[in-house]
């Protein structure tokens, strides 16, 4: 079946100052794929990143490249580069030089340097600028040289640590669309890092949630937002409403006091279990014809759609449609069994899914402190 595992990471454990980063991590990366390390600031993201390139090595566990253990190689040694949020272009160089730069301290002739350097720049759409120096160049296309520097010697991984971070939102989506192209281009592995869901939804092949130094699932982007292991990978892919239920039997559900055919089965009988239910995948409807009632308490435009919080018995459903209702409307909620997902109980049983406490500024003030180490 398909392709060799190129990185293999193996029961791997860091810590920094008696605090475990990495906690007995397992992880296989797929020769050529496109895997993303998905999470928020402090879950091990970075740290799993360095390990690879050999910036750091593990307390205990192994790496594996191409099979073979390369634990106590040295950064250099490595078929792998690496690509940092701060580009770390060299000032001082044009862009044919420091495209050209890993190249010349390998030491190869100048003609292969000169093909390289101009495929590269057709590669990453830069031809034309060769003579630039780098500090005259926007966010965007310093990106752009720090990806052909990054590939010119045609390393077998390319780890890429929040390389998009520092543009603008516009920016931002026609790289990722850039990078993915120039991946399935070169057909090298590359391993991306960041805490932008919607950035790693959009971009890869597979993506691993990770938190608190833990892997929390591995999956393909569908797999992660339609069947989340748990309520830390719901609430962390998108928006999600997660309630207490209790399993009756097979496909049969109970929550929000009422009861619901689903899809799901393998639980125990009256087992309590957390429900997620994805806010696009409602419909309000007229009090009598819902299967809960409740009370509209808020209503934000959000250009496509309006984001409606309803009080359903003192737990508030955030619910995405088209159709305008009011604050203060009583509306019934209809949810069909395939928007019902069944999740087993965990540590992170509710702790997440409840909009309460739920406005723009909010989010934004808890964004603001997860950028701290």
């Amino acid at each position: 079946m398909g392709k060799e595992n190129i990185v293999e990471l193996k029961n791997i454990s860091v810590a920094f100052d008696g605090e475990q980063v990495l906690d007995g991590l397992n992880l296989d990366i797929v020769d050529g794929e496109f895997i993303t390390l998905l999470g928020p600031s402090g879950c091990g993201k970075t740290t799993t990143l360095r390990l690879i390139a050999g910036f750091l090595e593990p307390d205990s566990g192994d790496v594996l490249f191409e099979g073979k253990k390369i634990n106590g190689v040295p950064a250099y040694k490595r078929q792998v580069n690496t690509i940092f949020q701060r580009y770390a272009l060299f000032p001082h160089l044009n862009v044919y030089e420091n495209i050209a730069f890993g190249l010349r301290v390998k030491k190869r002739p100048e003609s292969e340097i000169k093909e390289k350097v101009a495929e590269m720049l057709k590669l990453v759409n830069l031809t034309g600028l060769e003579k630039r120096h780098t500090d005259t160049l926007s966010g965007g296309q310093q990106q752009r040289v720090a990806i052909a520097r990054a590939i010119a010697n045609h390393p077998k991984v390319l780890l890429l640590d929040e390389p998009l971070a520092a543009l603008d939102l516009k920016l931002r989506k026609d790289m990722q669309k850039e990078l993915k192209k120039i991946q399935q281009q070169l057909g090298i592995t590359f391993i991306f890092v960041t805490h932008d869901q919607e950035e790693a939804l959009t971009m890869s092949d597979r993506v691993v949630v990770m938190d608190s130094g833990r892997i929390q699932q591995v999956g393909t982007p569908q797999d992660i937002y339609n069947e989340p292991r748990n309520a830390f990978v719901a609430d962390f892919i998108g928006e999600s409403n997660i309630v207490d239920g209790k399993m009756i039997k097979d496909y049969y559900v109970e929550f929000s006091g009422q009861k619901f055919d689903c899809l799901d089965k393998g639980f125990a009988a009256g087992e309590a279990v957390d429900v997620v239910v994805r806010p696009e995948d409602v419909d309000i409807v007229e009090p009598q014809k819902g299967m809960l009632k409740g009370v509209v308490t808020s209503v934000a435009f959000l250009g496509v759609h309006y984001e409606i919080i309803v009080d359903i018995g003192g737990f508030k459903w955030m619910i995405q449609t088209t159709d305008e209702h009011f604050a203060g409307d009583s509306v019934g909620l209809y949810i069909e069994p395939d928007a019902i997902h069944i999740m087993k109980k965990s540590e992170y049983s509710g702790l997440y899914g409840d909009y309460s406490s739920y406005s723009e500024e909010i989010d934004h003030l808890s964004d603001a402190e997860e950028e701290e180490p």
